[in-house]
């Protein structure tokens, strides 16, 4: 797909705003050429709302079509036509079964975009599933694209975002709690119960993205990451009560 069009499009207002401001003094009576700046000003905000957000969709619905290999890239995925949309498409079934937390964190995340959903299409959302044993945590890491709705379906869990000025906001959560998470934040959970702990999550984005801090800082298992969960844990279940929190026990890592 060519992006001439797109490239002439923001070429035409930037030239009308420059031939503006550069043809006329400050003494010069306004023309009608002169509503040229505003024309222009608006055509390129749109532009940067087109490019910084998830689309607006402009019909009903609009399920990913599940085609071979893409060949035409652009933001976003393509829809099915709309005579083969089915209810189908808007099911699914994956999170009906928990992921194997049987590994060095002891917790796992299923997260599921427009990508596996074709329902979710051009509707601004991803869904998620995160399963917590026994002390079983998710480490730090931010969603550069959305902010996420945290639900508490079974157990007991710590929840927690870290501020542009270090400070940790975080709760225990029971069964039927609420946190949420602001976009591009870093966050972070563990389970702080007996049992199994099972998560359900909403984020306002078809492909929110991921940031993890221990993946790029550390090797798996290594013995930064050791020290780094036993300070986490016990900094959070000391302070779980707190709402606000500074991250002066982290400096010592």
């Amino acid at each position: 797909m060519s992006i001439e069009p797109f490239n002439r499009l923001v070429k035409l207002p930037t030239r009308a705003f420059y031939d503006d401001i550069t043809t006329k003094g400050d003494n010069q009576p306004k023309t009608g050429r002169s509503d040229n700046r505003g024309i222009s000003i608006v055509v390129l905000d749109a532009l940067t709302r087109i490019c910084l957000a998830d689309s607006d969709n402009l019909q009903d619905a609009c399920p990913t079509a599940t085609t071979g290999q893409q060949t035409v890239f652009f933001n976003g995925l393509p829809c099915k036509n709309p005579t083969n949309i089915i209810a189908s498409d808007f099911k699914t079934s994956k999170l009906n079964h928990g992921g194997d937390t049987d590994n060095f964190f002891r917790s796992s995340t299923t997260l599921i975009t427009a990508a596996d959903f074709p329902g979710l299409n051009t509707l601004g959302l991803s869904i998620a599933r995160t399963d917590l044993d026994v002390d079983g945590m998710v480490t730090p890491h931010a969603h550069p694209r959305a902010s996420e709705m945290f639900f508490v379906r079974k157990g007991a869990v710590v929840a927690g975002f870290i501020d542009t000025k270090n400070q940790v906001f975080q709760k225990l959560l029971k069964e039927g709690d609420v946190f949420v998470f602001p976009r591009g934040l870093l966050h972070f959970c563990l389970n702080a119960g007996y049992e199994l702990a099972v998560v359900f999550s909403v984020l306002n984005s078809q492909n929110p993205g991921m940031v993890s801090v221990t993946d790029a800082m550390y090797e798996p298992e290594s013995d930064a990451i050791k020290m780094l969960i036993g300070r986490i844990i016990s900094t959070t279940l000391g302070a779980n009560l707190m709402q606000n929190v500074t991250l002066d026990g982290f400096h010592h890592l």
